[in-house]
């Protein structure tokens, strides 16, 4: 069983948390709401998914690099390739 099945609730109810704040952000540019409000929103919004990619990669590294069960280097390398991979995507 994968870590993201294993918190697979408490990360979708992250997710429709952060739906919410996108759906907030979104009529508030419709009803053209002053822009530091659209900002704060927007900021708000880059929190949550931070906060998100941080736990679903605090999950991965724990899982796929530091359990003491994972006795084989290529598995241990496999599982850094992919964070690496994601890391790099993220920050781009």
């Amino acid at each position: 069983m994968s870590h993201t099945t294993r918190e697979k609730a408490k990360l979708l109810a992250r997710v429709r948390r952060i739906r919410g704040q996108v759906e907030a952000l979104e009529r508030a540019l419709e009803a053209e709401i002053g822009c530091a409000v659209v900002l704060q929103q927007i900021a708000a919004v880059r929190g949550a998914i931070n906060g998100l990619m941080l736990e679903v990669m605090a999950d991965h590294i724990e899982t796929h690099l530091a359990n003491p069960g994972i006795t084989s280097d290529a598995q241990r390398r496999e599982g850094a390739d992919e964070l690496i991979d994601v890391v790099r995507s993220y920050l781009r």
